[in-house]
């Protein structure tokens, strides 16, 4: 029989991890559960704040895997996380336990779930510079006569995706999605997505960064430099270390740069619902607790809880 895998999707601020929390403590007198992490930025070690990391306490209600486990200056692939998350999820099997993948990284996700090949291309500094010189707009088109679909999923902004795929495609000769070949999955799965709304989506994420900033988000970032981490870094790239950076640097007004946060947020939000958009049949959206558990309990073969 196949193992069986727990997913949770959907965008930053909906409440992913406080629902892989809940789901484990509903069904805790029949299973035991452990959390994959699967967000882009939450393998970082001490981004904590800015990437709204599960805290201790939730941590101790949930065992997660893949948190803080690499340093800022340190590259960090798509094919690097799948290797380290099938290697937590054999482990977590062996344990008896079962899998519960947290994230909103689209890529990640659907990568382990459809058994993606992903090539290990290592970084080509040489190559990565010719293309780092080259302006943002060439770059992005230069990819859509490439590699039509690696273009369509790929924010424009984000110029350090698009080299890494114009990178593969150059050191292969086959374009970025080509790898996006799939294997047959060695596990069963059912994900989960939380429907909810997009103003208030928007809503809990303005309160979250006004909840980070209270919390030292800005001592964070501040701390960081401070160690010798470069803003420039493709980790402190992120949304808010970027923006908390530019404030550091005497660019913005501090309210500026919470507002650049937001809004950037709010971006990365609607990027990622396209990743896992509501017509998507792969995916069980629920509204609340008690439906995500009845969907667990009749993928793993229970009476509803």
């Amino acid at each position: 029989m196949n193992q069986k895998l727990i997913a949770v999707v959907g965008p930053t601020a909906s409440g992913k991890t406080a629902l892989a929390i809940s789901i484990a403590g509903r069904l805790s007198s029949e299973y035991s559960f452990e959390a994959v992490n699967a967000d882009s930025r939450q393998v970082y070690r001490l981004m904590d704040i800015g990437t709204a990391k599960p805290t201790e306490e939730e941590r101790g209600a949930l065992k997660h895997h893949l948190l803080d486990v690499v340093n800022l200056d340190e590259p960090f692939s798509l094919a690097t996380w799948l290797e380290k998350a099938n290697e937590a999820l054999e482990s977590i099997w062996a344990r008896g336990a079962l899998p519960i993948v947290v994230g909103g990284t689209g890529q990640y996700v659907w990568a382990l779930l459809e058994g993606w090949r992903v090539p290990r291309v290592p970084p080509r500094d040489d190559l990565r510079s010719e293309l780092e010189a080259k302006p943002p707009e060439e770059l992005l088109e230069e990819l859509r006569q490439i590699d039509p679909e690696a273009h369509a999923l790929i924010q424009p902004r984000n110029v350090r995706r698009i080299v890494r795929a114009l990178e593969v495609y150059y050191v292969t000769g086959k374009p970025f999605s080509h790898w996006r070949t799939r294997e047959a999955p060695r596990f069963e799965w059912v994900a989960l997505g939380i429907s909810i709304e997009r103003d208030e989506l928007y809503r809990r994420i303005d309160a979250r960064v006004d909840g980070m900033m209270e919390a030292g988000f800005l001592d964070e970032v501040r701390s960081l430099r401070d160690r010798g981490y470069d803003c420039d870094l493709p980790s402190m790239s992120s949304i808010g270390y970027r923006e908390m950076c530019i404030y550091l640097d005497g660019a913005v007004t501090l309210p500026n740069a919470m507002y650049r946060t937001k809004v950037g947020t709010h971006r990365l939000a609607r990027h990622q619902m396209a990743w896992f958009k509501p017509s998507d049949r792969r995916i069980k959206w629920v509204k609340d607790v008690d439906e995500a558990v009845a969907r667990v309990s009749e993928f793993l073969g229970n009476e509803e809880q």
